[in-house]
């Protein structure tokens, strides 16, 4: 079992930059695939990044590449992204999730665990 907590969200005007952060309980955190995706309203969840399990690799959807980066700390327990650069279409509730599968990550149907959201919002 494993529970997720993110902060940092909240409103920046663009060109801004906050940085998400997601905690995680459980004993086996290195070997979970951690993502973040966001849901703006009336649209579907979507992925915006995710690391592999032990931290081996990193993804991330085209429109934020050169301006989100994700980056896990095992030993805190804690996954991040940072946002630079940020645009209004970024505005949306940003959720972090943990997988213990290996492949698939970019789908929010392979995880598992879901933090309550953030909310990011970005003005013009």
């Amino acid at each position: 079992q494993v529970q997720l907590v993110e902060s940092g969200g909240g409103l920046v005007q663009a060109g801004g930059s906050l940085r998400l952060s997601c905690a995680a309980s459980g004993r086996t955190f290195s070997s979970y695939a951690m993502g973040w995706f966001r849901q703006a309203p009336g649209k579907e969840r979507e992925f915006v990044a995710a690391n592999s399990r032990n931290g081996g690799n990193t993804y991330a959807v085209d429109s934020v590449k050169g301006r989100f980066t994700m980056s896990r700390d095992n030993a805190k327990k804690t996954v991040y992204l940072q946002m630079n650069s940020l645009k209004p279409e970024d505005t949306a509730v940003y959720y972090c999730a943990a997988s213990p599968a290996g492949r698939g990550i970019l789908s929010p149907a392979t995880y598992d665990y879901w933090g309550q959201g953030t909310q990011v919002t970005v003005s013009s």
